[in-house]
C-alpha cells in the first residue's frame, strides 16, 4: 500500500460519470469518533490456519454461498455485494480466484475451486459484532433530489444507520434484515420471541441503533494500520468501508467492457485483484485504450456541468456538489489520463454491472477504496471491448 503518492486536485471536472439512472437519494452524516490507532471494534477476527473460529452466538445455517463470498472477498477477489447469492459478481469473483490459481476458468463454485477454497473453511460465513457507542454521533437525514439543494449541503452521507451498517459489511440493508429477523442476530437456538414479541415482520428493515447486537457478513482483510494513513479522513473511510490498509501494489489495470471486470496485476504480472464494474453506454462509450493513473483524490467533491451528460439540458446551472459516500462518485476517484475519465464509487453498490454509466468505471465504494489502495502514479490502466 503506498501512503505517499500523486495526489489529484481536490477540485475535478468530474464530467461524464454519474449514473445514467437515478440512484436512491442518501444523506448528509457527521464523523463519528474514531477509534484509537486505527482499532475496529466490528473488524474480523480470523482463526488461525487450522483453528476454528470462536463463535459466541451461532448461526441459523451454514450460508455456503455467502461463506464462500467472504473468502474470495478476503483474497481479493470481489463479489459485488455479499448476499449469499450466485450471480454475474460471484461468478467473475470465482473466475478471478480460478485464473489466480492456475484452475480451470469456469466462473462456476465446481469441484476443483471447492477443493482449492477449503484451507479457509474454518472462516464463518457470518460474525456476530456489537455496534459501537461512536455511532450514535452519527446524524443521518434524507438528501433532497434538487441537485442546487445538495449543493448547500456539507456532506452526501448515509440515509441511516442500516445503509451505513451495509456499507460497513459490503452487503445490502435488506441482506441485513435477513440475518436478524426481528432486529436480533438470527440463531441457531432458533429464538422466535423478538418478532413474536413485537409484532415485527422479521423481514422488515430493523432499525439499528448503537450497543446492539447483530449478524453481519463476515467480511475481512480490514486490518487498519493508522499509521500508514497520512490523511486521516481517508482513514476514517477506509475503516467506515472495513477496507485494510494492506493491499498489494498494482503496476496494471485491465478493465473489459464486454465482460464487465476490473482485473488488477503485481510488477510480476500475476492478478491480484477481481471487481466487477460498471462502464459505458451507447451514448458515452468506454474510451478503448492505454491509459495511465494520474492521481487519486480522496472523498472528492463533485463539479456538475451540464453541457457534457447528454442526458441533461444545457440550461441546467452548473453545480459543486458536496463529498460523501452517497454522491455521484462515491467516496474516491482514480483521475486518469484521459480527461474527464475516471475510476470510482457509487451511491447504489448493488447497480454495479447492471446499469450504465457515462463512460466511466464504477466500482462499490468498497472496492474502489481498495483499489485506490493499491495504484500509484506509474499504475498502467487499459480498455477493451
Amino acid at each position: 500500500m503506498r501512503t505517499t503518492m500523486l495526489c489529484a486536485p481536490l477540485l475535478f471536472a468530474l464530467a461524464a460519470c454519474e449514473a445514467s439512472q437515478p440512484n436512491t437519494p442518501a444523506a448528509p452524516e457527521a464523523t463519528g469518533t474514531s477509534a484509537e490507532a486505527g482499532a475496529d471494534a466490528m473488524a474480523s477476527r480470523d482463526p488461525a490456519p487450522g483453528q476454528k473460529a470462536e463463535v459466541v452466538i451461532s448461526d441459523s445455517e451454514d450460508r455456503p454461498i455467502m461463506q464462500a463470498q467472504v473468502v474470495l472477498e478476503r483474497l481479493g477477489f470481489g463479489p459485488g455485494v455479499i448476499d449469499g447469492r450466485e450471480g454475474l459478481s460471484f461468478a467473475n469473483a470465482l473466475e478471478g480466484f480460478q485464473e489466480s490459481r492456475d484452475l480451470p476458468v469456469s466462473g462456476e463454485l465446481d469441484a476443483a475451486t471447492r477443493e482449492a477454497l477449503s484451507r479457509w473453511d474454518n472462516i464463518p460465513a457470518t460474525r456476530v459484532v456489537t455496534i459501537p457507542a461512536s455511532w450514535g454521533e452519527v446524524r443521518f437525514a434524507p438528501v433532497p433530489e434538487d441537485m442546487a439543494a445538495q449543493a448547500q449541503m456539507t456532506r452526501i452521507g448515509y440515509e441511516s444507520m442500516a445503509e451505513k451498517l451495509a456499507e460497513r459489511f459490503h452487503t445490502t440493508p435488506e441482506v441485513l434484515a435477513q440475518l436478524n429477523p426481528g432486529g436480533r442476530p438470527a440463531s441457531a437456538q432458533g429464538d422466535p420471541s423478538p418478532s413474536a414479541s413485537t409484532g415485527q415482520d422479521p423481514a422488515a428493515l430493523p432499525q439499528f441503533t448503537p450497543g446492539q447486537q447483530l449478524r453481519v457478513p463476515n467480511v475481512g482483510a480490514d486490518a487498519i494500520d493508522a499509521a500508514a494513513v497520512d490523511n486521516k479522513d481517508w482513514l476514517e473511510t477506509l475503516r467506515s468501508l472495513g477496507v485494510g490498509t494492506t493491499q498489494p501494489d498494482v503496476t496494471r489495470i485491465l478493465v473489459d467492457e464486454s465482460e464487465g471486470w476490473l482485473k488488477a496485476y503485481d510488477a510480476d504480472d500475476r492478478l491480484v485483484a477481481m471487481f466487477t464494474v460498471t462502464t459505458g453506454s451507447r451514448h458515452d462509450p468506454l474510451p478503448i485504450g492505454e491509459w495511465e493513473v494520474k492521481g487519486v483524490a480522496y472523498n472528492p467533491p463533485f463539479s456538475f456541468d451540464p453541457t457534457l451528460f447528454w442526458d441533461v439540458p444545457d440550461s441546467a446551472e452548473k453545480q459543486q456538489l458536496p463529498p460523501g459516500p452517497n454522491g455521484p462518485v462515491g467516496v474516491v476517484w482514480i483521475d486518469l489520463s484521459k480527461e474527464h475519465y475516471g475510476i470510482h464509487g457509487t451511491p447504489a453498490p448493488e447497480a454495479i454491472g447492471r446499469t450504465q454509466s457515462h463512460g466511466c468505471v464504477r466500482l462499490t465504494n468498497w472496492d474502489a477504496a481498495r483499489l485506490a489502495e493499491m495504484v500509484s502514479g506509474s499504475t498502467r490502466v487499459v480498455f477493451r471491448k
